[in-house]
């Protein structure tokens, strides 16, 4: 019973015989937008591949991507070459990528213009990383194919232009895989040699896939990294490369990349002629005014009678040592005054001169201090006098000398009604000279109080 049931193991495999035996599953061609992408470390790429109503698992492994021309990315349409296969342990058919090409665009023209993203974001297009180029170059270095139409037009153009300069030619491929690193071995053997001052680099015109070499970032580095400076000359006017973008200089074809490089002789000749008349004709204009010029000098007094001109000067060197001694003097004496007057004012504002004006300073205040002390003293004790003699008068003792005396209670209270004192009670009485104690016998009330 039991031998009826297949292990899921049994199943796919069966499937996938299923599907490799399909013709038609193993040549799909199929288009469709990429989404999910993954470049793996290993160098294989997984994605998605989508349109409106369906998807489907991809992978293409690193021995077919390698060749890619463009870097895959998220909503890229693309066209593709493959099979539908199962992938066992997942037990999930995907498609398996053979070739993979930009869907309305071209592969090469995607892989350019990421290439010319990334360089520009790193600025090796920047213009102020441009070298010069030298005016009279010494020494020449050609970087392009031996046996190119190329390097032929080059020489001929140099040796035309400026025979006196030396040319160096650094063979390279300039098509096919092995170009990129072959341009960019010459380029960095030519740094090498430091005697280089110019670099040109390129090639004849071509197919977009035959200049390719000149698209690949190993070549524009080695451009970038160059100390020598490069004229790029690649293909014809309208054949733009990613090595036009990074070299110091681009021509349009490598004749014009010969011309920059190099002055024309004939030019250089033609100007040296013209500066040279034109010198001669300036020598000449300046020998003439200075004839003339020697011409009058010698009509002039100090020729014709040199003595009587040096009687004159030493008459006049004369009246000037005078006007140098007067003046000398006048300048000792304003300077004698003037150190008289500062001597004045250091005496004056000298610590111990100002130490002595503070001290006499200091005395007359305390003198007009105590004048001024003794001035209030004096007022305020007459001030004094005056309140004493007042409560001298107003003083009860002065009133008791007259003949009065002051009654107390027994309580030691001043007595000042009868009401106050019952007969019998003891009493004190003050008088001026002592006190009294008394006894009340009786008591009497004056009517004019009733």
């Amino acid at each position: 019973m039991n031998d009826n049931y297949l292990t899921v193991s049994a199943l796919t495999r069966y499937i996938k015989r299923k599907f490799e035996m399909d013709k038609h599953l193993n040549d799909v061609w199929l288009k469709g937008e990429i989404s999910n992408f993954k470049h793996h470390s290993r160098g294989h790429m997984y994605l998605t591949i989508k349109d409106d109503q369906a998807r489907i698992k991809a992978v293409m492994f690193a021995g077919y991507n390698r060749t890619l021309k463009f870097e895959p990315e998220d909503g890229m349409n693309v066209l593709i070459k493959g099979e539908i296969n199962v992938y066992e342990p997942q037990g999930q058919y995907q498609l398996y990528i053979q070739q993979m090409e930009p869907d309305g665009v071209g592969a090469l023209y995607v892989a350019f213009e990421q290439l010319k993203d990334k360089l520009t974001k790193e600025g090796l297009f920047d213009h102020d990383r441009k070298l010069p180029l030298p005016l009279y170059p010494k020494h020449i270095g050609v970087i392009t194919s031996p046996t190119g139409a190329a390097v032929r037009d080059i020489l001929i153009t140099l040796k035309r232009r400026y025979p006196i300069a030396n040319i160096t030619i650094f063979p390279a491929l300039v098509q096919g895989e092995m170009a990129p690193s072959s341009i960019a071995n010459a380029i960095k053997q030519a740094n090498q040699l430091k005697t280089i001052d110019v670099l040109i680099a390129g090639r004849g015109g071509g197919s977009i896939e035959e200049l390719w070499a000149f698209n690949e970032e190993a070549v524009a580095r080695a451009i970038a990294d160059s100390t020598i400076p490069i004229i790029s000359a690649v293909g014809h006017e309208t054949d733009v490369t990613i090595a036009d973008f990074v070299a110091d200089v681009r021509a349009a074809t490598p004749t014009g990349a010969a011309e920059l490089a190099v002055p024309s002789i004939q030019e250089l000749e033609e100007k040296i002629r013209t500066w040279n008349h034109s010198l001669n004709r300036n020598m000449q204009y300046n020998l003439d005014q200075s004839a003339k010029h020697l011409e009058r000098l010698k009509k002039s007094y100090a020729f014709r009678y040199p003595v009587q001109l040096l009687n004159q000067k030493e008459q006049d060197l004369d009246k000037l040592v005078e006007r140098l001694a007067k003046a000398t003097k006048q300048i000792q004496s304003n300077e004698s005054k003037r150190y008289e007057q500062v001597m004045k004012r250091l005496t004056y504002q000298h610590p111990e001169a100002q130490r002595k004006l503070a001290e006499k300073q200091l005395i007359q205040i305390m003198e007009r201090k105590q004048r001024a002390m003794q001035i209030i003293y004096t007022l305020k004790n007459r001030q004094f006098i005056n309140v004493v003699e007042k409560l001298e008068v107003l003083s009860p003792l002065h009133t008791m000398k007259r003949g009065y005396a002051i009654a107390y209670g027994g309580n030691g209270s001043l007595i000042q009604s009868t009401k106050e004192i019952q007969p019998g009670e003891a009493i004190s009485v003050k008088v001026v000279d002592g006190t009294l104690d008394c006894h009340v016998t009786g008591i009497k009330e004056d009517l004019e109080n009733d």
